[in-house]
C-alpha cells in the first residue's frame, strides 16, 4: 500500500459529476469549496495485497452473521438499545426468514497501513454510501490514467447480479420503489439512491421513484401508497431502521412488514435484520466471540477495559454515522463511562499517508468482496469533510 502523488486531470470536476458523482466539492465551515473526490493522490497496491484483503473482508462478514444469529439466539436486543418488544420481534423474524428477503449490499470500515493485519472499526449494513464514487468515476478514472490496470472493483457488475438473482423475491406485479430523502441537501442519498435503482433496471426490474417525505398512508385499505395511490409492495431505502421503526409511521411499518412470509403488504430493502449490523454493539459481540482475533479490536458495552483503557480507547455511539459523537480517547486517560449508550473500543489511531488518515471502505455485495473506496481525513475521526481517493493495483 503506497500514497502517490499526481496532477489532476483537466476538467476533472465536470468528468466525475457525469460519471454520477453530483457533489465532488465540500464546503468546510469557513464557506469555501474543497474536492471531496480528491484525485491529486492515489493509492496504489500489490495484488496479493488485494487478495489477501478480500479473504480478510469475507470472514469478517461470515463472523458478523454468526454474531447477529447469536444475539437473536440469546435474545441480547437491549445491548443494541433495542428495547421495544415489537421490534425486537420484526428483527428477529426478519432474521429467521433472511433467506426469503432481498439483502444487497454493505461496507466494511478497516484500518490498514500495508504492514500488518487489518482491523474492523464498524460495519454499515443498512444505509450504507460513498458507493457511486467507489463502483463508478474511481473505475473511469483508472481506465483513463491507468490503462491496462487493475482496481479491487466489482462493485457494478456484482450490484446488477445480485439484483437478478434475488428478483424472485420480489412481490409481483407491482414496481421496486427507490426512496430518497427530500431534506438531503447534499444530495447524497438521492446520488446513492438514483445509482442502485439504475442497477436495478440493467437487471430487469421494474422501478419507480418516490421521496421518503412523499411516501403516504392509506387508513381505508391499511397500506402504504404512493403519489399515483398505488400500494407501495416493495421499496429500498437509505432512510435508516432505527428511524423507520421510531418515527411516527413507525406502527404502521410494523403493521405491515412483509418479513418474507407474504403476510405483509411492504418488502424495504435492506431488510430489518440489518439493524443486528449495523450498530456499534456488534463490535462488542464480535470480541466477545472471538477473543483475540487479529481482525478485531477490543471493544466492550460497559465502558473501556484493559487494555483499551492502557493504550486509549475511542467511544462510539451505537447508532452514530458520518463520525457523529465520536471521540476519541489518548492512552492514560481516565476511563469514563458516557451517559449515552456506547460501544467502548480500543485506539487504533488510522495510519498517516503525508499526514493524511486513511480508512479503507470494503464492500460487500450479497456474502461476496467487491470493491473499495479510500477516505482521508485530517483528523482520526472519518467525518463529514474526509476525502475520497481513488486506487489501482499495480
Amino acid at each position: 500500500m503506497e500514497r502517490r502523488t499526481v496532477e489532476p486531470r483537466p476538467g476533472w470536476q465536470q468528468t466525475v459529476e457525469a460519471q454520477g458523482l453530483i457533489y465532488p466539492l465540500t464546503r468546510y465551515p469557513d464557506d469555501s469549496l474543497r474536492p471531496y473526490w480528491d484525485e491529486s493522490a492515489y493509492y496504489v497496491f500489490s495484488l496479493p495485497e488485494v487478495e489477501a484483503l478480500e479473504e480478510t473482508v469475507e470472514e469478517l462478514h461470515r463472523m458478523c452473521l454468526a454474531a447477529a444469529d447469536h444475539i437473536v439466539t440469546a435474545g441480547r436486543f437491549d445491548d443494541l438499545g433495542i428495547t421495544d418488544p415489537r421490534v425486537a420481534r420484526a428483527v428477529a423474524e426478519s432474521w429467521h426468514r433472511r433467506a426469503e428477503l432481498p439483502s444487497v449490499y454493505a461496507r466494511f470500515d478497516l484500518r490498514y497501513d500495508g504492514t500488518g493485519p487489518a482491523k474492523l472499526l464498524e460495519y454499515n449494513a443498512d444505509t450504507p454510501t460513498s458507493l457511486v464514487e467507489a463502483a463508478s468515476p474511481q473505475w473511469f478514472w483508472m481506465e483513463e490514467r491507468f490503462p491496462g490496470a487493475d482496481q479491487w472493483n466489482s462493485l457494478h457488475e456484482r450490484l446488477v447480479a445480485a439484483w437478478k438473482k434475488q428478483a424472485h423475491l420480489l412481490p409481483p406485479g407491482s414496481p421496486l420503489h427507490f426512496a430518497h430523502s427530500a431534506a438531503d441537501e447534499l444530495g447524497e442519498d438521492l446520488m446513492t439512491v438514483a445509482y442502485l435503482k439504475e442497477t436495478a433496471e440493467q437487471a430487469g426490474l421494474d422501478t419507480d421513484w418516490i421521496s421518503m417525505e412523499e411516501i403516504g398512508w392509506d387508513p381505508l385499505s391499511g397500506r402504504f401508497v404512493d403519489n399515483g395511490l398505488r400500494f407501495i409492495r416493495s421499496i429500498f431505502k437509505l432512510y435508516p431502521w432505527e428511524w423507520l421503526t421510531t418515527d411516527r409511521f413507525a406502527g404502521h411499518v410494523l403493521d405491515t412488514l412483509d418479513n418474507g412470509g407474504g403476510t405483509g403488504s411492504t418488502l424495504w430493502i435492506e431488510p430489518a435484520w440489518k439493524m443486528l449490523l449495523s450498530n456499534k454493539a456488534l463490535l462488542a459481540v464480535l470480541w466477545e466471540l472471538y477473543p483475540g482475533h487479529p481482525n478485531l479490536l477490543p471493544a466492550y458495552l460497559d465502558g473501556p477495559r484493559e487494555p483499551a483503557a492502557t493504550t486509549g480507547w475511542v467511544a462510539k455511539p451505537l447508532l452514530g454515522r458520518e463520525g457523529e459523537g465520536v471521540t476519541v480517547h489518548e492512552p492514560g486517560t481516565e476511563p469514563v463511562v458516557r451517559d449515552e449508550p456506547c460501544c467502548y473500543q480500543a485506539l487504533a489511531p488510522l495510519p498517516a499517508f503525508d499526514g493524511n488518515h486513511v480508512v479503507l471502505g470494503a464492500w460487500v455485495v450479497e456474502d461476496e468482496s467487491a470493491g473499495l473506496g479510500i477516505r482521508e481525513s485530517a483528523g482520526l475521526v472519518t467525518d463529514e469533510y474526509a476525502r475520497f481517493l481513488p486506487h489501482v493495483i499495480l
